[in-house]
């Protein structure tokens, strides 16, 4: 079972994801790295984060796969073989990985959400890791960004919206560590750690709110016809902003949480 392809835009979100580099960041250094493993970088997105990775592991190797052409083209270009011979790109969805036995870790941030089947996910990835092989993957977990839904859901009401959404089904999926923990025994991983963790998401005023949204909320707006596009995202904006005003400095803060897992290959 392959995922929804998404239509990304890679430069666009390279402008607007530096909360998803922060975490990643914080993610890494979770992962002890010695520096000569074989790492996979799954949802790899436009590849700042696995070129980090391939910076931490010198003597090692980082492959970050996406299902994206555009990302991948973009982590291609920002990150050519020449400059970074121990890092590279492949097109490929995380439900459909193939790939041979030679990895110490599979890594995964913020990307996992976008997948609704996380078995065929869990079994890829096993086939491809060592024995005693580890995974830390983090993504949006049960609850993740709740007023920023409920304040949508309210808006798509509107008979203004209502018309392009009858049949709209959100396209994120934010699991319980419960349901991991089964998936992990079924796929052949032990479990070492699956939480959920809160986090608090901070924007630079409207407009680096507007920039996320657009970024990684499009398959609302894909909806809409382009002429109206803008329009619902200033409406967005608007609502959501005046229900949770930005704090002393500018900043606007969305409530995330995110569902960690670590665990590994048997």
């Amino acid at each position: 079972m392959e995922s929804v392809k998404h239509n990304w835009n890679a430069d666009d979100y390279a402008d607007n994801s530096s909360a998803q580099l922060q975490w990643a960041e914080e993610l890494i250094t979770k992962l002890a790295l010695k520096g000569s493993e074989s790492l996979l970088d799954i949802g790899c997105g436009d590849g700042k984060i696995s070129a980090q990775l391939a910076r931490v592991v010198k003597n090692g190797h980082v492959l970050g796969i996406d299902s994206s052409e555009s990302m991948i083209k973009r982590a291609s270009e920002q990150f050519p073989p020449a400059a970074n011979p121990n890092l590279s790109f492949l097109q490929m969805d995380a439900t459909e990985i193939h790939l041979p036995r030679r990895f110490d870790v599979a890594f995964s941030n913020a990307a996992l959400h976008w997948v609704k089947d996380h078995i065929s996910v869990l079994r890829g990835v096993h086939s491809c890791l060592k024995s005693g092989g580890k995974i830390l993957f983090q993504m949006g977990g049960y609850g993740n960004a709740a007023e920023v839904f409920g304040t949508i859901q309210e808006i798509i009401k509107n008979p203004r919206w209502k018309q392009y959404f009858e049949v709209f089904v959100p396209p994120y999926y934010f699991y319980k560590p419960e349901d991991y923990e089964v998936w992990l025994l079924e796929s052949g991983f032990r479990s070492g750690r699956v939480e959920l963790i809160p986090k608090d998401m901070q924007h630079d005023r409207v407009k680096g709110l507007m920039g996320w949204l657009r970024t990684t909320w499009f398959p609302y707006t894909d909806c809409l016809p382009a002429e109206l596009r803008d329009a619902f995202l200033e409406e967005l904006v608007e609502t959501y902003s005046s229900l949770h005003p930005a704090d002393a400095l500018g900043n606007i803060h969305i409530k995330m949480v995110r569902l960690e897992v670590e665990a590994y290959a048997f």
